[in-house]
Formats: C-alpha cells, sequence, structure tokens
C-alpha cells in the first residue's frame, strides 16, 4: 500500500515497520498477543437529525481510546492477579501495532472486501484493542473468508476508493476529512454525501452488519451529535468545537480542517 501510494500523506504508516511485524520490539519477552472487539452500534433510537452533517459513528461517544485502555487494564490486572506479575502493555490503534491482522490470527474475524474486520455473529461496528504481554497462551486459529461474490461496499463507495480487499486512501472519504490537512480535492469535494468527518458507508452496506446488536452503553452518544442540525453545525466557531470534542475522537481533526468539511458538506447539499 504504501509502496503505491495510496495510503496518502500518512506517512506515520511507513514508519516503525520492524515494530508492525514483531511486538517483541514493543514488549521485551513478548510471547502472545491478546486481541478483543468491542461493539459501538449505536442503539437504532439514536440518530443525528436528517439535515445534520454526517458524523462516523465511532466519534459519537466519548474517545474510544481512553475507554478501550481503561478495560484493558482492567484485563490486565485480572491476569496478573490470577497468573502473577507479568510484563506486558495495552494498545488500541495508537501504536505500530497491526490491528487487524492480530485480531485475523486470533480468529475474531476475516478481513472484508472492504478492508474492514468482519465477524459473522458481530459484523464490522466494533474497535480492535490488544495486550501484548509475555505469557505464553493457548492460541485461537483463523476464521474463514465469508465475504463470498458480494461486492455492496465496492459498489457503494461513492468515490470509488475499495477494489476488492483493498482501499486507496487517498479517494476514502474518512482519509478526505480527518487525515488529510488541505482541502479536499475539488474532482473530489462533490462526492462525499454530506459526510464532514468520516464516512459509515461501506459499512452501512456490508450485509454481515444486519446481525450487529446495540453497544451496552460505553460510547453513549455526547449529546451535540444526536441534537445539533444542520444550523447549529454552520454556527459553530472555533472555541466550541474544541469544547465540544475535548473528550472525543473528533478531537483529532483540527478546526480549519473541520470548517471546510463543514462547508464542503453545505455546499453538497446545497446541489
Amino acid at each position: 500500500m504504501a509502496a503505491e501510494g495510496r495510503h496518502g500523506t500518512m506517512s506515520w504508516m511507513e514508519n516503525h515497520f520492524d515494530k508492525r511485524v514483531d511486538p517483541r520490539l514493543l514488549v521485551e519477552g513478548a510471547k502472545s498477543v491478546i486481541s478483543v472487539l468491542l461493539n459501538y452500534f449505536p442503539d437504532p433510537s439514536h440518530h443525528q437529525p436528517a439535515d445534520a452533517p454526517k458524523i462516523s459513528t465511532y466519534a459519537w461517544g466519548e474517545d474510544y481510546h481512553k475507554v478501550i485502555k481503561n478495560k484493558l487494564h482492567r484485563v490486565l490486572e485480572w491476569i496478573q492477579a490470577n497468573v502473577g506479575e507479568v510484563n506486558a502493555r495495552v494498545f488500541t490503534d495508537s501504536a505500530p501495532v497491526m490491528d487487524k491482522a492480530w485480531a485475523t490470527r486470533g480468529g475474531l474475524g476475516w478481513i472484508g472486501k472492504n478492508t474492514n474486520l468482519i465477524h459473522p455473529k458481530m459484523g464490522s461496528w466494533y474497535f480492535i484493542g490488544e495486550i501484548i504481554l509475555d505469557l505464553e497462551l493457548d492460541y485461537d486459529g483463523t476464521m474463514k473468508d465469508y465475504c463470498g461474490t458480494c461486492t455492496k461496499c465496492i459498489d457503494a463507495c461513492p468515490t470509488e476508493a475499495l477494489t476488492p480487499y483493498q482501499i486507496d486512501s487517498r479517494k476514502c472519504i474518512s482519509y478526505l476529512t480527518i487525515e488529510l490537512r488541505e482541502n479536499i480535492p475539488p474532482t473530489l469535494r462533490g462526492h462525499t454525501e454530506n459526510w464532514a468527518y468520516g464516512c459509515d458507508i461501506c459499512q452501512q452496506v456490508c450485509p454481515w452488519n444486519s446481525f450487529a446488536t446495540p453497544n451496552g452503553g460505553d460510547f453513549k452518544p455526547l449529546s451535540h451529535i444526536l441534537e445539533f442540525g444542520k444550523a447549529e453545525w454552520a454556527a459553530l466557531d472555533e472555541k466550541q468545537f474544541k469544547k465540544l470534542t475535548k473528550h472525543s475522537a473528533m478531537s483529532r481533526v483540527k478546526w480549519d480542517k473541520m470548517e471546510q468539511n463543514l462547508q464542503n458538506s453545505q455546499n453538497e447539499d446545497l446541489g
């Protein structure tokens, strides 16, 4: 992906390759990787106003990094209380750890044509976390790929970012609205379908997500996500935005970028 430039401006994806493939460089003496999934699928009664710029579901609640790490630390405490002292670290999407690769090897799903990890009974609406530790465990096997001949995610992507099992980040709406620091290229600006932060289209159309069930409340939506319509988002200023996103994964994007996204969303809405 990096060699072909499909990672776009995310140069960090090229860094620390050795650590990505060898967890012993992250945790001395590491022998096992425990992968976990945490559901973030919202209750069906929770939804944004119809006219609101779309915010990816994973960013509706409290910053998932904090939530998952807190849970993983509790799991690690349980391990140490029952096994004894172990050398370990917890991770979730914030270090050179190949989350989906380890989850796949641990039998938590398969990598679908939309490049998401898919579980046949839960779909793909979940976060991935790991505990890397110097304790040898019994290991689970891998899972069969059940995407079959389905191409719904590929067909639904408005920017044609997907080909089977590959994604061109330079066209992905999530990349365009979060990772890309400058404004969205004019050739793609009219095709983001009102998404102002991230995108869920390839998950929304995935048949396996028909089995998704609401999370248990760990990611209760922040009030403004469910209350703000087009007018409220348009009236935001930088100070208000920072206050509203202080405890959200949305704090990742700077105000000038979000302001551009909101303006692009408004222009698309005007047709």
